[in-house]
């Protein structure tokens, strides 16, 4: 039984990229890269299923980056605030070195 093949996704984005330009038929595209026909039209029917996907997810990305900007600006406010009161806490049960 011939052994299965993982190909990387930019690997079948160049495949798929390279049946798009229709400079060569999928036969000897297959020929080429040893891929069976079929296989080559299941990731051209995958990338274009998915193309519309490549400019929604930006805004998605973008939208994502946004609110983990926020968290991030939150959870160091929060940090700020707690080291103040472990500061204070140490200052007024004499545990720190430096107030005595």
């Amino acid at each position: 039984m011939p052994k299965q093949t993982r190909h990387s996704a930019t690997f079948k984005a160049q495949v798929v990229l390279e049946m798009l330009k229709e400079e060569r038929t999928v036969s000897q595209i297959a020929a080429a890269h040893q891929i069976h026909p079929g296989q080559l039209h299941r990731w051209k029917r995958q990338a274009l299923d998915n193309f519309t996907q490549l400019f929604t997810e930006s805004e998605t990305l973008k939208q994502q980056a946004q609110a983990h900007d926020q968290e991030l600006t939150e959870l160091y406010a929060q940090i700020g605030k707690l080291t103040t009161q472990v500061e204070w806490l140490k200052k007024k049960s004499g545990l720190d070195p430096v107030s005595r």
